[in-house]
């Protein structure tokens, strides 16, 4: 108990100053910084350093000051419910780097995509190398092989936290120099699957066509979440996705919704309203303030249909809680 105590006290005294240490993560996200501050950039540099040591390039969102490399598991051939369906439909880890926004230290967020066997081994690298486990669990269900998902999390400066992190899964399959060299790009994409201005009528956003998939990434910009001094942002980890697989007519959808604990139970009913499957609720992050609860939902069937249950969970995400929830 002892060693994770003393841990848990090293990431958080690199987002604040004196003594912080002895305050809760809620208070010294309250008491110590300045909501209103811009995050600070990430410079070329710190990119060229996460780039060296993963061995892999990135990219940059200036607006939120994030920088984000996908880790896909190419290695992997996955089906569901034995039917084939490509690793950009929800197989796709990533890792991200932002800054606190006092500028002091940044933090490391990442998504990792693993068979059960490779769980624990990445728990063990990951402690040896100074981060944490901030969760574990499935995103699907019917998957063929069984999947699971850890959210690994850390302190420090850029260089440093990137570094750590090559360490961590250096010896993985999500290591991109273990993972198998690209194969073409397919002819036919998600822009030919699917019906693009039809799903985004009924969405209310554009997607992003990823080979054969098609997928909204939304924000809650009507939140301001804070974790050890780092504004959680879409590109870091707080956002609701919907990704489409298959064909228009006959599609997969799956995908995550980031919610507000009293939000929760409103959109489980309005999913399965919706013929949409519940598969998991939990969380993604620790110390995040407000608390945020993602829920992995599943669907099949006409594409647009798939997408108007989707719609209809963003509809109530920031409204009025159900009655007889509290705040």
């Amino acid at each position: 108990m002892e060693t994770k105590f003393s841990r848990r006290q090293a990431l958080q005294a690199t987002a604040v100053l004196g003594t912080a240490l002895l305050l809760p993560v809620n208070k010294i996200n309250a008491a110590s910084l300045p909501l209103t501050a811009k995050t600070p950039a990430i410079s070329a540099d710190e990119m060229a350093a996460i780039d060296a040591a993963l061995g892999k390039k990135g990219s940059y969102k200036d607006a939120e000051s994030v920088y984000t490399t996908p880790l896909p598991r190419n290695d992997l051939k996955m089906k569901i419910k034995g039917e084939p369906v490509p690793i950009p439909f929800g197989f796709g880890g990533w890792v991200s780097f932002k800054k606190t926004v006092d500028g002091k230290s940044a933090m490391v967020m990442s998504d990792n995509v693993l068979l059960m066997e490779e769980v624990n081994p990445l728990i063990s690298a990951a402690h040896a190398n100074g981060l944490e486990i901030a969760a574990i669990h499935n995103h699907f269900f019917y998957e063929e092989p069984r999947i699971f998902y850890m959210h690994i999390h850390g302190m420090g400066s850029v260089e440093e936290l990137a570094k750590k992190y090559a360490n961590t899964i250096r010896d993985s399959k999500i290591f991109p120099a273990n993972q198998p060299t690209p194969s073409a790009p397919l002819t036919v994409t998600g822009k030919e699957n699917f019906d693009l201005p039809a799903l985004d009528a009924i969405v209310k956003y554009t997607g992003t066509v990823n080979g054969p998939t098609y997928k909204y990434t939304i924000g809650r910009a009507d939140l301001k979440v804070m974790a050890m001094g780092v504004e959680m942002t879409t590109n870091i980890g707080l956002n609701t996705w919907a990704s489409f697989a298959g064909k228009q007519d006959d599609a997969h959808i799956a995908g995550d919704i980031a919610m507000l604990q009293s939000e929760v139970n409103t959109v489980i009913k309005i999913l399965r309203a919706h013929n949409l499957e519940v598969v998991a609720v939990h969380n993604h992050m620790l110390g995040d303030e407000p608390h945020m609860i993602f829920l992995h939902y599943y669907g099949r069937g006409n594409a647009a249909t798939l997408a108007q249950g989707f719609r209809a969970a963003l509809d109530v995400l920031g409204k009025a809680p159900m009655s007889g929830m509290k705040m």
